[in-house]
């Protein structure tokens, strides 16, 4: 009886540290792959089936949903992620203003946030909501500042602005008009648009009327070609600078020669091919490129794909050390795999070179930016 007795525990051991080593990871995504962020979300969708499934011998379950750029829609999608399908960390979501509402959800379940958005406001100032969010969309006034000092070297003494009338529009333009007068620059402009706008004619016509040495378009996906195209249909033949949320390929299918030229401040994957072969830059985008290409039938993945991917790459960084002080599906597990994650030192990613502390939790500096031209109908390292 002793015997059975003691094969008895050591079978319950080995099933015990069976169940540690293959403990399920689930991570709960919601994008807007539908409503006026599918630009963004629909490659963040496809990205899904690309991303790993196993991170340090433990299975990683993913769980996707829609949120239809509704702010709503995406606090019901991440409170069903976390009571429901008990997620271990969120991302999403793919729009500033769809994701500020998930900031609450987060500190208040306190579950680690990987916000796929791009507005400082997200991440900034950091507090006991915020230290729960992490952000691999570099920050509104890194890139701002780099695009600026661009500007600043072309001789810009008036800039004309024009941006969508939401958290990201509003970041960059707050950015804008704090830096700009430091470097002699005036803003001659504040007009807005929504981005579900057909014409932006009466703004673009008060833009022109100011008589801009170039005008500053803050806008992401299809939507930033309405400004460019307005000002040429115009006879508005001065520099165009736009953000790092254009870098879509229906943004330059929609833009055509109406948006050669533009100029802004951009990540690395964007221009990966003009980087040396040996950049851990582009090693990082190759690796996203190859694994989107194998689950999407040979298609090419954007930038905004790539913001998945690397939220992904900076948790799969924090799993193993996380699994060492708790099991998934459990609060402490989400406690540690949040302190990990801010532990994150010297990541290359798609979007820059990361290192988390816990006052900044986008983690990048000005070698995560890079300057980039619309040039032949592509997005090309400016020279």
């Amino acid at each position: 009886m002793k015997r059975t007795g003691l094969l008895a525990c050591v079978a319950f051991a080995a099933m015990c540290a069976s169940s540690a080593a293959f403990a399920e990871i689930k991570i709960g995504i919601t994008v807007s792959a539908s409503g006026p962020g599918a630009a963004l979300g629909q490659p963040q969708l496809k990205t899904i089936a690309a991303l790993p499934k196993e991170i340090n011998g433990e299975k990683i379950t993913y769980i996707g949903l829609d949120d239809g750029s509704e702010p709503t829609k995406a606090v019901q999608n991440v409170r069903k992620l976390i009571t429901e399908d008990k997620v271990d960390v969120v991302v999403g979501s793919s729009l500033t203003p769809v994701t500020l509402p998930l900031i609450d959800v987060a500190a208040e379940q306190k579950i680690p946030l990987m916000t796929l958005a791009a507005a400082a406001a997200l991440v900034q100032p950091m507090d006991d909501k915020r230290k729960w969010v992490f952000k691999v969309v570099p920050n509104d006034d890194l890139m701002a500042g780099v695009i600026m000092k661009a500007i600043q070297k072309a001789g810009v003494k008036k800039l004309g602005y024009i941006g969508v009338s939401d958290g990201y529009g509003e970041g960059y333009y707050k950015e804008l008009a704090r830096i700009a007068p430091t470097m002699g620059v005036e803003l001659t402009t504040h007009e807005v648009y929504a981005r579900s706008d057909a014409s932006v004619a009466g703004q673009v016509l008060k833009v022109i009327a100011s008589k801009p040495d170039a005008v500053f378009i803050a806008s992401a996906g299809t939507p930033a070609v309405l400004p460019q195209k307005s000002l040429r249909e115009r006879n508005y033949t001065g520099p165009v600078y736009q953000t790092h949320g254009i870098v879509t390929e229906e943004f330059l299918k929609l833009g055509g020669k109406d948006v050669e030229g533009a100029i802004f401040a951009g990540e690395a994957f964007t221009v990966a091919d003009d980087l040396p072969a040996d950049s851990p830059f582009r090693k990082a985008t190759e690796k996203y490129v190859a694994a989107y290409k194998e689950a999407n039938g040979g298609a090419m993945p954007n930038m905004f794909g790539a913001h998945l991917w690397d939220s992904i790459a900076l948790v799969a960084n924090a799993i193993p050390a996380a699994m060492k002080v708790a099991k998934p599906g459990t609060p402490e597990f989400r406690s540690a795999l949040r302190d990990q994650i801010e532990k994150g030192k010297d990541i290359h990613l798609n979007n820059g070179l990361s290192t988390m502390t816990p006052d900044n939790h986008n983690g990048y500096d000005q070698r995560s930016a890079f300057l980039i031209k619309v040039e032949g109908g592509k997005f090309r390292l400016a020279k």
